[in-house]
């Protein structure tokens, strides 16, 4: 039995903690899973850590890929989530249909949760310059409720800590108790693919090519959209 290790970001976490059983069933390996922000794992990557497989944001995979950091063929796209906007089950719901409306919804709300730019992670990124060229990182700021990763956002909504939480969508399912409005709206909208990459440094790559057709299945792409996750690999249907 080989122990294969998986890097992954947290918007597609609950996809690989549903499907590691059913890969470690058929090939009688065991999958180490460790998830963080992208900015995170990518410096961890950078610092040496080997792994077997990987999973990041599309532009951090493309970039490693151009310095010939992946085994040749082993790229992949998984799946795509959107940022969207959540609140307490049973709050009233803010406008959030329009740009304006959502700013408008930033500026009243008590606090506000997102992931900390410093963490790394994707979104958060996203949303700290959102606010900026909206005019209100300053507003936002003073009542920001940071969180190092997605589920952490949504519980600081569940929790109270805030009365809006913007995260995506795939992580914000993972808490109950949320309420998810809807994306960010008009031209704010914010999409982002993750990328499996095999290292070419494993020494398990046959083992984690296995767990990529387990991912890529097609009998899964129902579970990954259930997930909040659009599946971006191919339907190879007939």
């Amino acid at each position: 039995m080989a122990a294969i290790k998986v890097m992954a970001t947290g918007a597609v976490e609950s996809m690989l903690r549903q499907l590691a059983p059913e890969y470690e069933k058929q090939s009688g390996n065991a999958l180490e899973l460790h998830f963080g922000t992208a900015g995170a794992l990518r410096a961890r990557i950078d610092q040496g850590e080997a792994a077997d497989l990987v999973v990041l944001p599309a532009a951090s995979i493309a970039s490693y890929d151009k310095a010939g950091k992946f085994a040749p063929g082993s790229i992949v796209d998984l799946g795509r989530t959107v940022t969207g906007v959540a609140i307490k089950q049973g709050a009233p719901a803010p406008d959030i249909s329009t740009p304006e409306a959502f700013k408008q919804a930033l500026i009243e709300a008590r606090g506000v949760a997102y992931s900390d730019p410093a963490a790394g992670g994707s979104s958060g990124n996203y949303f700290a310059g959102l606010i900026e060229k909206l005019g209100i990182a300053d507003a936002v700021g003073k009542k920001a409720v940071l969180g190092k990763r997605g589920y952490e956002v949504a519980q600081a909504v569940v929790d109270g800590r805030a009365e809006l939480g913007t995260t995506f969508i795939s992580e914000l399912m993972t808490v109950s108790g949320v309420t998810i409005l809807g994306p960010l709206p008009g031209d704010l909208h914010f999409t982002n693919t993750y990328t499996a990459a095999i290292p070419a440094g494993s020494q398990q790559q046959e083992a984690a090519r296995a767990l990529l057709r387990v991912l890529t299945d097609r009998a899964t792409r129902a579970r990954w959209t259930a997930a909040g996750l659009e599946p971006a690999f191919p339907d190879l249907r007939g």
